[in-house]
């Protein structure tokens, strides 16, 4: 048994933690079922692996620099 918080907020058993391979950072996600028990799951990415923490940000810049531009313009250089 666990107590909610003020924030709504629960502690994951460990040996829930441990079946699921939940570690710090991990993502979860809960649904009830028709029985009204609450699921929860290791949260996995949309393709079925396990998302790179990195992965958002990956391909998202636009513009090519070469490492002596960007210097100079972060060093006012310009």
């Amino acid at each position: 048994m666990t107590t909610l918080t003020i924030k709504g907020q629960v502690t994951i058993p460990k040996h829930i933690r441990d079946a699921l391979g939940l570690k710090p950072g991990s993502s979860v996600s809960f649904a009830v079922n028709a029985d009204g028990e609450v699921v929860v799951q290791r949260a996995q990415a949309a393709n079925g692996r396990k998302r790179d923490r990195f992965e958002a940000a990956r391909g998202k810049a636009e513009v090519k620099w070469r490492t002596a531009d960007l210097m100079a313009l972060l060093r006012s250089e310009r």
